[in-house]
């Protein structure tokens, strides 16, 4: 039986045995990340009355039943607007083994613009989760909160990995993985046994100790977003900087509204291993942290380099109320996976990553500010 998460090799044997093709597109080598594959918008896109799972059914029967006027052409680019479900049929279609199953999440670009997507498929009783040996099409549901979006064929808002068994690595293997090879820095360096919190995962906390921004606050009635330009927007036309107060520091969020927020430690995922950010839950139901969040194997690892780990980027929303976060409070966590075998590429420089080492950053499409 396989186990672990595909690598990137093995991806591409997947792609040449048929179990991932391309209804009339061709997956570029650019496509295939250290342990992931990026997914591609089809054709066209349906306006819903409202999201489903399909269940018994198939998607297209359930379409039927909420779909909402003809479908948006997207071969040259189309407008999404904000508070409205769309249903994409994604490019890739699977045909997996019956001891292989995959998982689906948004691109971390995706996630920080507030763009709220997930995967169904026939027969699917969960979003985003592939059943092992599943053959048919991928569909992708996409909900903008904050911005009016345009998308157009062929772009990639999510991204699939390949999974076989025993993926999950438990809390002491973890404790002993950080001893030898560190997962967790500070300013100082490592962080200590001490200075870690295993909880299923590891337990991170928010920064807001900086004496300039801490925080990115979304912008309502901005102009339209267009998502295939890189480097292009003005970041103060969609986006509000926050400064905390108070001593601790301390950020109020307000309900409803979307931030971007960075992590106090520097993550590392090493060359054999995947990162995956959980959903925080404080059980008080007030607080949803992070919508994307797969780090491929790399992130943070930096050959040469004498400062190792890449912050995270928190994606985060307050619900019903009001709700402080101060400065060093744990608000998400990170579970590890297993990989099947090292990776013959890892994240960085080396395909042209745009997240490695980075700070309190906003997705690509902006203009970064200034330090």
């Amino acid at each position: 039986m396989r186990s672990g998460v595909f690598p990137s090799q093995q991806l591409r044997q997947s792609i040449q045995d048929g179990w991932i093709v391309a209804d009339g597109y061709e997956i570029r080598p650019e496509d295939i990340q250290p342990a992931s594959l990026d997914l591609h918008l089809g054709d066209i896109a349906h306006r819903l009355q409202c999201s489903f799972i399909p269940g018994e059914s198939t998607v297209q029967d359930k379409l039927a039943e909420y779909v909402m006027g003809s479908p948006i052409d997207l071969r040259e680019g189309a407008v999404l607007e904000i508070g409205r479900p769309y249903l994409i049929p994604l490019a890739e279609s699977l045909a997996l083994p019956s001891d292989v199953r995959a998982r689906t999440n948004p691109k971390s670009s995706t996630g920080r613009l507030d763009v709220f997507t997930r995967v169904i498929t026939d027969h699917g009783n969960y979003f985003d989760d592939v059943a092992a040996g599943y053959k048919g099409g991928l569909y992708l549901e996409v909900f903008s909160r904050s911005f009016t979006i345009r998308v157009k064929q062929g772009f990639a808002l999510n991204q699939l990995r390949l999974l076989g068994a025993d993926t999950e690595i438990t809390d002491n293997e973890l404790r002993v993985l950080h001893e030898k090879d560190p997962l967790i820095f500070l300013d100082s360096g490592p962080a200590q046994p001490g200075q870690v919190t295993f909880a299923s995962g590891l337990l991170l906390s928010v920064d807001l100790s900086s004496i300039s921004a801490v925080a990115y606050r979304a912008r309502k009635n901005s102009k339209l977003l267009d998502l295939t330009l890189e480097g292009f927007y003005d970041y103060t036309e969609f986006w509000e900087a926050e400064r905390p107060t108070g001593a601790p520091r301390r950020l109020i969020l307000e309900p409803e509204e979307f931030y971007l927020l960075v992590s106090k430690e520097r993550v590392r995922v090493p060359p054999d291993y995947a990162a995956e950010m959980v959903a925080y839950d404080p059980t008080s139901g007030e607080l949803r942290t992070h919508y994307a969040g797969f780090f491929d194997p790399g992130f943070g690892d930096i050959p040469g380099a004498e400062r190792q780990g890449s912050r995270a980027v928190l994606e985060v929303r307050a619900h019903d109320v009001p709700f402080v976060i101060e400065d060093g409070q744990k608000v998400f966590k990170l579970a590890f996976q297993r990989l099947a075998e090292r990776p013959d590429v890892l994240y960085g420089d080396q395909i042209g990553s745009h997240y490695q080492g980075q700070e309190l950053s906003l997705s690509k499409q902006f203009r970064q500010p200034e330090a």
